[in-house]
């Protein structure tokens, strides 16, 4: 199938991917959009991978205030040259992420960062649970880890469902903007204060 400028455009347009690469996943997918779509997310995250070690020291940090003044958030988020935490796409993103943890109120950006404690005493109570509806003994461990898996989505920021497509968890979006932009990024920190909550 011959691929059309105006193919390419249209894929350009809905990823924000660069011309080649458009033309090179539209070429992979028999011209197929939403497949070349797919494939160029698949090689975003593939790309993400391989820029994941390098330095970010550039960036944004960002205000978000919410609900008539209840809930407020500062993220920081990083990247590796001013250019390209100049750019409307980065800005954008780093709204947008302000934006989720007011929504989600996320325990922590990644697994690695909520305490060891915590993910006991959750796992403690799917087990109990499990135990007391009289599930066998050889499913429980299978039931806590689903159990677990959801835990996650729920409460850490990068496995979260993005709020403004929910088809997507952050990661995703962070991997397409990491893919766009052909830099290393980082949701480095974030804080968020609710109206009238206690630090306890």
């Amino acid at each position: 199938m011959e691929i059309t400028a105006s193919l390419v455009k249209e894929l350009r347009e809905k990823t924000g991917v660069g011309m080649m690469d458009c033309k090179k996943a539209l070429k992979e997918t028999d011209g197929d959009v939403d497949l070349s779509i797919e494939y160029l997310r698949k090689k975003g995250i593939a790309t993400a991978q391989k820029r994941g070690g390098r330095t970010t020291s550039e960036g944004q940090v960002q205000a978000y205030i919410h609900a008539g003044g209840k809930i407020g958030v500062l993220v920081e988020v990083n990247c590796e040259t001013d250019f390209s935490g100049k750019t409307e796409d980065f800005d954008q993103f780093v709204k947008d992420v302000a934006m989720q943890i007011a929504a989600t109120d996320p325990m922590a950006i990644d697994r690695d960062n909520i305490p060891s404690d915590i993910l006991d005493k959750e796992k403690e109570i799917y087990a109990t649970q499990a135990k007391e509806s009289g599930k066998p003994e050889k499913i429980i461990d299978k039931i806590v880890e689903g159990k677990m898996k959801k835990f996650y989505s729920e409460t850490v920021l990068l496995e979260q469902a993005y709020v403004k497509n929910p088809d997507l968890t952050v990661t995703d979006r962070l991997n397409e903007v990491i893919a766009k932009t052909g830099e290393n990024i980082v949701i480095r920190r974030f804080a968020r204060y609710q109206l009238g909550e206690s630090d306890g």
